[in-house]
């Protein structure tokens, strides 16, 4: 047999917090305020008009030679692109076309002064109209109220918007899962092409945001089927399906993708002008000029809007600011959301004061722009300089574009919002997130909009507090030839040692789990999983419970109540805790509730390998007492009275550190003499010549 070698490791020392507790949470707290108290002692005159500004830090550094010209064909591109959706998208908010024009004139020109984003383009799109066209349903669409409260939503989103921007309340839609916003998104999708039918088959449908009304009158008024207009908006749809598909697929003919609408525009206007079918109705007129200034009215119907305008928001924060995002990554700079929150809101209350229903960024839109090379946002002004020229010259060119082309404007839009891939990807990888997604498009498809996101939202938030109820945790085991510590489930190479159990808690412990991780803990006492290989002297009790806090960011005082009940269940029954590497606020909260005094401050350690060494070596120790009777191959019961003399004798060692150097991380004396016990195994093998 190989002589063994001893080689000494020290068991690195925890530093505890215990003097100045308080002081500690009072210099972190105060260490925040000054940290932030130094940022604005910083900025100088140039940053604090950046911040308010941010259209400031383009201009400063813009490079006329290199910018100039990808930003004019990009807003031009996309500005040709923008009015005719833009009336496309008044129509399906139940407004006049002339109303879209004005949602992209305006806000385009205010975001690219307060905004962050650089891609973004702003102005009015398919989600936020059919939110629109949903609240005010009760009303009378060709009426002025109808009109004068989709002005007064822009000016309520632009507040929420603004506030939340300011007090830095972004984080809160994080709660809504992109499940959620995929689910609703598709279902909105197929009630926006539903709700345009009634151009392509030449009668009225009901407005609804539900598919079962929506389906029951198309169905109801199949006899008064057209096939003029019905024909004509199915050709310019294939044209601009076909003209997207060839400008997403092929390099060379990128500029297709921007010129659908236009193209759209262009043939239903000549064949209007040269054929003149009666069956087929057409825009109309529309004013021509800028909009006047004048202030939201209707005040007194603001509370009906209130919901929505939650919605509006909820939609600009996950569509807009994760376009921004994205762009922003892609093109190389930083961008704050709650800035563009500020940007988007402050662009719709101006947009309201114009005659601007809610606007928003445009998925579609900032997609062609960012493609087209857009650098700054001159490419808005651009766009807004184009909508500007629209309204003052153009607009009687307008008065013939059937409404069948601007229906298939609007479909071809919302055709990509469809988002089928996901829910294949979701049943593949995760069928919670599947079952989220259904839940959330089937209940907006069949109870509407705003049901479906609250519902959405819910079950997003019911599944939230489901796995924060029920934390993952794992019993570690020690992986051979290392002094690193997994999941016994996830490595089965890993063995543990009898007598100790080391368990990870991975979620912060607070009031909702509390009752979870008590009945774990108790579960992994009683029954050992067998199918871990297991080392040491065979006891037929655990000794120890070692606590791993390291995925532990948080406790409260019901996790502290917890944790005192479980010492006092564990001190009855001879069981000793230990605490490897918590997290420093979480020991801060565990020594000023005086927990750590309870258990002991011997009884921290900084690795889950230290706390096994110490408490191995007192189940060696106590397999070893004369009071114990030797036995090589038999299981030895620790009695009560001994194990307890043991540990006292044990503590008192480890507070004054007298055996740090004593534990070796080779392999262990086992054979003093031919009489020492064969079951004691070596903390690390040592592998012999």
């Amino acid at each position: 047999m190989p002589t063994p070698t001893n080689r000494n490791v020290k068991i690195i020392p925890f530093q505890h917090p215990y003097t100045g507790g308080d002081t500690a949470t009072t210099s972190s707290t105060s260490s925040s305020v000054s940290r932030l108290r130094e940022k604005f002692d910083r900025m100088k005159m140039i940053d604090w008009i950046e911040m308010f500004i941010p259209c400031s830090r383009w201009i400063r550094t813009y490079n006329w030679r290199e910018y100039l010209q990808p930003d004019l064909v990009s807003g031009v591109t996309v500005g040709i692109m923008l009015v005719p959706q833009s009336m496309s998208y008044a129509k399906l908010a139940g407004l006049q076309p002339i109303y879209g024009l004005y949602t992209g004139l305006v806000p385009i020109f205010v975001y690219a002064v307060f905004g962050s984003s650089r891609q973004l383009a702003v102005g009015p799109v398919a989600l936020v109209s059919l939110l629109v066209s949903n609240v005010l349903g009760n009303f009378d669409a060709s009426g002025e109220l109808y009109t004068e409260l989709a002005i007064l939503l822009s000016l309520m989103v632009g507040i929420l918007e603004c506030t939340m921007g300011l007090l830095r309340l972004g984080w809160i839609i994080r709660f809504i899962s992109h499940s959620v916003i995929s689910g609703f998104t598709t279902a909105s999708a197929i009630v926006i092409a539903l709700s345009q039918a009634k151009y392509f088959l030449g009668y009225s449908v009901e407005r609804s945001s539900e598919i079962i009304p929506l389906i029951r009158s198309i169905i109801a008024g199949a006899d008064q089927f057209s096939w003029p207009p019905f024909v004509m908006g199915s050709t310019i749809l294939a044209i601009m399906l076909i003209m997207k598909h060839l400008g997403k697929s092929r390099k060379n003919f990128r500029f297709l993708r921007a010129g659908g609408p236009l193209t759209a525009v262009v043939l239903g206007t000549t064949f209007v002008k040269i054929f003149h079918p009666s069956s087929i109705s057409v825009v109309g007129n529309i004013p021509q000029g800028l909009p006047s200034f004048s202030i939201p009215k209707e005040f007194a119907h603001a509370k009906s809007l209130i919901s929505t305008t939650f919605l509006i928001t909820g939609v600009a924060i996950l569509e807009s600011v994760g376009i921004a995002k994205a762009l922003a990554a892609k093109n190389g700079y930083e961008l704050d959301s709650n800035q563009e929150l500020f940007g988007l809101g402050v662009a719709n209350i101006f947009g309201s004061f114009f005659s601007a229903y809610p606007a928003t960024g445009s998925f579609s839109r900032s997609a062609v722009n960012h493609e087209s090379g857009a650098k700054t946002g001159l490419s808005g002004i651009i766009m807004g300089i184009i909508i500007c020229c629209t309204l003052l010259f153009m607009t009687p060119l307008f008065e013939c574009i059937p409404q069948c082309a601007l229906a298939a404007i609007v479909v071809s839009a919302v055709i990509g919002l469809v988002d089928y891939e996901e829910a294949m990807f979701l049943w593949q990888v995760d069928k919670k997130d599947f079952t989220l997604w259904t839940i959330t498009s089937a209940t907006t498809l069949f109870l509407g909009l705003e049901i479906g996101v609250l519902v959405g939202v819910g079950f997003s938030l019911a599944f939230v507090i489901h796995e924060s109820a029920n934390p993952h945790m794992a019993v570690l085991g020690r992986l051979p030839g290392t002094t690193v510590y997994r999941n016994t489930r996830q490595y089965p190479e890993a063995y543990t040692y009898n007598g100790i159990v080391v368990v990870r808690i991975d979620a912060p412990f607070y009031f909702a789990n509390t009752s979870f991780i008590k009945d774990r803990l108790r579960e992994y006492e009683i029954s050992v999983d067998q199918s871990t290989s297991r080392r040491g002297p065979e006891v037929e009790r655990i000794c120890f419970v070692i606590l791993e806090l390291a995925p532990v960011t948080y406790v409260d005082s019901s996790a502290v109540q917890a944790l005192k009940e479980l010492y006092q269940e564990y001190k009855l029954r001879n069981i000793q805790i230990a605490i490897a590497n918590p997290n420093h606020d979480v020991l801060i909260t565990l020594s000023k509730s005086g927990f750590i005094d309870l258990v002991g401050k011997e009884w921290c350690f900084v690795r889950v390998h230290d706390a096994v060494q110490v408490c191995l070596q007192y189940v060696q120790t106590s397999v070893h007492s004369p009071r114990a009777p030797r036995q090589s191959k038999e299981r030895l019961t620790l009695h009560s009275s001994s194990s307890y003399t043991d540990l006292l004798k044990l503590k008192e060692r480890r507070k004054d550190d007298l055996y740090a150097d004593e534990m070796e991380s080779g392999e262990r004396q086992r054979l003093i003499s031919r009489d020492s016990d064969p079951t004691l195994e070596p903390l690390l093998e040592e592998k012999s010549d």
